[in-house]
């Protein structure tokens, strides 16, 4: 293993430690201060839930990455120190995770209205844009890669926002959000890293850690909920991890890797609208039509859909890896195996 890359071990390890040793503290201060997410039509729980549980891993995942960065660990892919350019990108999306955290911490305590979250994401996403997390090129059928020029801000600003909000609608089961979002984590790892983007690995790595570490508390029956805090900073982070780590390059390939490593939450997210707008309803009231409600309509009980929808983020990530690595021919077939065998139990649980 390369010198620089024991970084990343670091930082997936210091964000673990720091969440699973942080979260029973914000369980017991959320507990002591009443913000908690009642039971309700919508909701699967059966019992008052502290929704905090976000703070741990915003401080899990910013905890590491200051550590590597005070020792030194912001190398390039020749071990060299990175140049501003890329500094600025990699706090770009830190500062930028931060602010859509604290409007999703707002949220979770004072209860804000959708128009001025949407506002204040735009706003943020805007930033990070100037500080450097942009998308320049998009694939486009019978032209290939594309220069955006002055598109580029507002398809950034799309990206960004959308796949915060993503997250945040995939959260309706025990675990399901922090599980697909440390899949997801650790494929733009291993995706950045054989890219030579070992920077914005280091984000992907940190994040994985806190997520997967918060798996500890939040897996069925779950003891603590991320919120929309934490909700929309593992969204914005992995959005901006993808355009910083795997839309660098103009391969027509990497461009396309975020979207399906991200596949899951996007689609959902776009079925559920498509699917509101053509009922007549607002895009932005919630409802029961996400798949994860879907599955336990069929009879698939709690921890089965979750597990359902796991080895189908498996499964896009396993693609993005057999486009990537050599070998991710070899995870690509196991994924597909893994997602045909789950598919076959949904399928008898649903007749």
């Amino acid at each position: 293993m390369p010198h620089q890359y024991l970084y990343h071990v670091v930082a997936f390890l210091v964000s673990a430690i720091v969440v699973l040793y942080s979260t029973p503290i914000v369980k017991k201060i959320g507990l002591k201060s009443g913000r908690v997410d009642r039971p309700g039509e919508r909701k699967v729980h059966k019992r008052p839930m502290v929704r905090l549980g976000g703070v741990s891993i915003f401080i899990g995942t910013l905890t590491a990455l200051l550590f590597v960065w005070l020792s030194g660990g912001f190398l390039d892919a020749s071990g060299q120190i990175l140049d501003r350019k890329d500094e600025y990108e990699i706090w770009g999306v830190t500062l930028g995770g931060l602010g859509f955290f604290l409007i999703g911490l707002a949220d979770d305590l004072f209860s804000l209205s959708a128009i001025k979250r949407l506002l204040m994401q735009i706003c943020v996403s805007s930033i990070a844009w100037y500080a450097g997390v942009q998308i320049e090129f998009l694939t486009v059928p019978s032209l290939g890669l594309t220069d955006l020029g002055w598109l580029s801000l507002p398809i950034t600003v799309i990206w960004l926002v959308g796949m915060a909000n993503a997250i945040n609608w995939i959260d309706g089961l025990d675990g399901l959000a922090a599980g697909v979002s440390g899949i997801a984590a650790v494929v733009m790892l291993i995706v950045s890293l054989s890219m030579h983007q070992p920077a914005a690995a280091l984000i992907a790595a940190a994040l994985a850690g806190g997520t997967l570490g918060f798996l500890r508390y939040n897996f069925n029956p779950a003891q603590i909920f991320m919120g929309d805090g934490g909700a929309y900073f593992i969204g914005f982070t992995l959005a901006g991890v993808g355009v910083i780590g795997l839309v660098k390059t103009t391969a027509i390939t990497s461009v396309l890797l975020p979207y399906l490593i991200l596949a899951v939450p996007i689609l959902d997210m776009s079925a559920v609208i498509l699917d509101r707008l053509r009922n007549g309803k607002s895009p932005f009231i919630a409802d029961k039509r996400h798949l994860h409600h879907r599955l336990l309509e069929a009879g698939v009980s709690h921890r089965f859909a979750v597990l359902f929808i796991y080895a189908l983020t498996l499964w896009v990530g396993s693609l993005a890896l057999a486009f990537s690595i050599p070998s991710g021919v070899i995870y690509a077939l196991g994924a597909t195996s893994l997602l045909g065998y789950a598919s076959w139990k949904v399928w008898r649980h649903a007749r």
